[in-house]
């Protein structure tokens, strides 16, 4: 076996080191991966920033990278689910499965969960990764090992759909055009939503999210009021949405989702801001609005693929740059200076990738 095991590690603020570290010895209920792809989140990048996200505080080296894809090259001896060969999408969260919220189904709750790259948890950017096998997706031999990286930010769109119960017909408000917000458009879409209108500060992330079936974007300056922004939805749409989903976490986002909701609908909460913010909840209650919370995903991997796999989404568009291992340092450059008006970047850490 290879002993090259290059690993993007993130030691402090503003200190990620590559390193050698060793090959993972697996357990028996896991395979262990030759990584492929590894896009780069906007958490990533808010653990290289800041060294936390709300209570998950970075305190030891951590592998950074979570939205995976990789070929098995060792099998535990109780995996029957997949052979050596196979090619994968990680579901990067493994839970207890003992706990009240694993036995119920919702086991993104789970008080245990041992989720990639979120402290004290390693990541898996790096050339060779062990994980539950249960949680390892095969992929079909026309789904690209790009896309299937993509199926972590798609479940998150999934879920968050799943949680606003749209289905044919449902008129939909997407607050924020980045990956998250992209990926819920086509979930939305393929879904059945009738209309979707998308806001965002950036017309390039606009102009594709038109391009990926947003039926109307809106443009939104700095300094906007939020009956400004609220109105021109309800002017475009013709009425107000039924179903808002802030995919941003900016304190006025979640207002104008609560705000533009018709009554009686849902505004999901999907962006993870500050910990505290001034929102209208007299107008939710007054008004019948569910406030709904979403949490990365449950259940919703197998649902992503069958939507990439089918051809009823597109995740392709969103990827934009891409990157060698040895490179991790500038692909998150890029992602964090919008250098190249970047959508998704994506790290290939299988050395044998040829642009």
């Amino acid at each position: 076996m290879a002993k090259d095991n290059l690993t993007a590690v993130l030691y402090d603020i503003e200190d990620m080191r590559l390193e050698q570290r060793p090959i993972p010895k697996i357990k028996t209920t896991e395979v262990l991966l030759r990584m492929e792809c590894v896009g780069i989140c906007g958490s990533d990048v808010h653990y290289l920033v800041n060294g936390r996200i709300g209570d998950f505080i970075l305190t030891k080296p951590m592998v950074i990278g979570h939205e995976a894809s990789g070929t098995v090259i060792e099998v535990g001896s109780e995996v029957t689910n997949l052979a050596v060969g196979d090619r994968v999408a990680i579901e990067p969260g493994v839970p207890c499965r003992t706990c009240t919220f694993c036995k119920e189904g919702r086991y993104n709750l789970c008080p245990g969960m041992q989720f990639c790259a979120t402290p004290p948890y390693d990541g898996n950017l790096t050339r060779f990764y062990a994980h539950a096998a249960d949680f390892c997706f095969k992929l079909p031999p026309h789904v690209s090992l790009e896309e299937g990286a993509l199926l972590e930010p798609l479940s998150v769109g999934v879920h968050a759909c799943k949680k606003a119960k749209i289905a044919i017909g449902s008129t939909v408000l997407i607050l924020g055009a980045g990956p998250i917000g992209l990926v819920t458009l086509l979930a939305a879409k393929a879904m059945g939503a009738s209309k979707v209108i998308i806001t965002d500060i950036q017309e390039h992330r606009l102009s594709l999210a038109r391009s990926l079936g947003a039926d109307y974007s809106v443009k939104i300056n700095i300094g906007d009021e939020d009956s400004m922004i609220t109105d021109q939805i309800t002017k475009m749409l013709g009425d107000q949405p039924t179903v808002s989903i802030d995919c941003s976490g900016a304190e006025q986002s979640i207002r104008v989702a609560i705000q533009a909701t018709k009554s009686g609908g849902v505004a999901v909460m999907v962006g993870m801001g500050k910990p505290m913010a001034n929102i209208p909840l007299i107008s939710a209650l007054a008004r019948e609005v569910d406030i709904r919370g979403c949490f990365r995903y449950v259940n919703d991997y197998a649902t992503a693929l069958e939507m990439v796999a089918t051809g009823k989404v597109n995740v392709k568009p969103l990827v934009t740059h891409h990157f060698t291992m040895e490179d991790t340092a500038k692909a998150f450059h890029v992602t964090r200076s919008g250098e190249g008006n970047p959508v998704k970047v994506m790290i290939h850490a299988n050395p044998a990738w040829q642009k």
